[in-house]
């Protein structure tokens, strides 16, 4: 078992569950879902990232003497409010868009049911990772759509919080990066690294020469030789004549890399180093990437933009009470507040597809209207967006992070080829809410 995650969450939950053992709410039926209202203008879709992650925090939210004693000596809640998560385990269930699938503006990405205790407490941690990993792996999605078929590598740890560091790069592993620069994620996810040498390692030597040789002699022909330390036109030169024409490849950092990767190809290749692959980084995005494309790169680096999230550093995933009652009976409940109004009751999402296999429209059901049949929509498929994950508290899904990477793939060749496209008029998914009484709601 992985360390508790009780505490990593906010005051006002256990205050929350403080008030709600006390009128007696807190054994209501319920159900939340997590969803985004709107995503980016510049995008079309988001993708989810953090699922894994988020069921085992769920398996492992509990309270042990550590968290409870916390609790009692700051004064958070009382006395039988310390008793509840002494013995706090969720016992629910949980539906949800399986990771590495695509979402929407509203798209509900997982629903979390059980009693209104247990549900309510988990907001915090369910939206802490959804909303960094899904915002890290949207934005490696588009860097690694812009690359085409150039690898992207994720070296984002030192532009981020060392945990978030491992998360990121499991994150863009997830949607298509290649290798990532960070160790642990390495170690906990299986993911491949690499990496060679930074700047201080040339500038610790008394010539690039015998920096060079150094890397040679460890690291062998087939590494990557960073040539921008000094002039990267004599760093070239230097490395081919020490390495000789099977250099694996050279990286640049700085400079206009337009200019220095047409300038770095042709030197290459007038010495004999055909081969070589040219490695680019240094502050790029999916739009610098998408402007390289017909440039002579062969593999991108990608930090700060991508553990950032490329702008857009959250989903702006909210974690909203949309049914409760008692034995069994359940009624939808919404907030009505401006621009933050929610749509009532437990939806369920399914998506249809034309008769060249692609998606174009998803459809929101409440209650048992999700049962639709394609000819009613003038679409050729129609398929359930959610799967079960856990129930009675008990995990039911475990995909590797392998097959999570193919099923992002799979959902990616399911998209109108405009909705990959990196600039231009972004297309919107078109989104559908079908109500109790069959009513149909075209949603913005």
């Amino acid at each position: 078992m992985q360390p508790t995650t009780g505490l990593l969450t906010d005051h006002y939950e256990l205050t929350m569950l403080e008030a709600a053992l006390a009128d007696g709410s807190a054994v209501f039926d319920a159900k939340f879902e997590v969803f985004a209202r709107s995503i980016p203008p510049t995008r079309s879709f988001g993708v989810v990232a953090g699922t894994d992650r988020a069921l085992t925090a769920i398996e492992n939210f509990r309270f042990g003497t550590e968290e409870l004693e916390f609790l009692q000596s700051h004064n958070i809640v009382n006395g039988p409010t310390l008793d509840y998560l002494a013995n706090y385990h969720f016992a629910g269930s949980v539906r949800g868009v399986p990771e590495g699938g695509l979402f929407f503006s509203n798209t509900p990405v997982i629903e979390i049911s059980g009693t209104f205790a247990e549900c309510l407490i988990l907001e915090t941690i369910l939206l802490s990772i959804f909303n960094f990993d899904s915002a890290v792996a949207s934005a490696a999605a588009r860097m690694v759509i812009a690359a085409g078929s150039r690898s992207i590598v994720e070296m984002g740890s030192r532009r981020t919080h060392e945990s978030a560091a491992v998360a990121s790069a499991r994150a863009a592993y997830l949607v298509g990066a290649s290798a990532t620069s960070n160790l642990e994620a390495g170690r906990v996810y299986g993911i491949p690294t690499t990496g060679t040498v930074a700047h201080a390692f040339i500038l610790a030597h008394s010539c690039e020469a015998d920096a060079f040789k150094a890397q040679l002699a460890t690291q062998g022909k087939n590494t990557t030789y960073l040539v921008d330390t000094y002039d990267i036109e004599l760093a070239i030169k230097l490395a081919v004549e020490i390495v000789g024409p099977e250099l694996g490849a050279i990286r640049i950092d700085s400079g206009d890399p337009e200019l220095e990767s047409k300038r770095a190809r042709a030197l290459l290749d007038s010495l004999g180093a055909t081969k070589t692959k040219i490695v680019l980084s240094g502050d790029l995005d999916e739009y610098r990437i998408d402007s390289l494309s017909q440039h002579p790169i062969d593999s991108f680096g990608v930090g700060s933009r991508l553990v950032t999230g490329s702008g857009y550093p959250t989903c702006s995933f909210v974690y909203k009470l949309v049914e409760i009652g008692e034995s069994g009976n359940l009624r939808g409940v919404a907030k009505l507040s401006s621009e933050k109004s929610t749509i009532a009751g437990a939806k369920n999402p399914v998506r249809g597809y034309d008769s060249a296999h692609k998606l174009r429209v998803e459809i929101l059901g409440v209650g048992a209207s999700q049962i639709l049949a394609p000819e009613d929509f003038d679409l050729e498929t129609i398929t359930h967006a959610h799967v079960t994950m856990m129930e009675n508290g008990l995990r039911t899904h475990r995909p590797s992070l392998v097959e999570s990477r193919q099923f992002h793939k799979d959902q990616l060749g399911l998209l109108p080829k405009e909705f990959l496209q990196i600039r231009g008029t972004t297309p919107v998914m078109g989104s559908l809410l079908i109500k109790t009484d069959n009513s149909v709601t075209t949603l913005a």
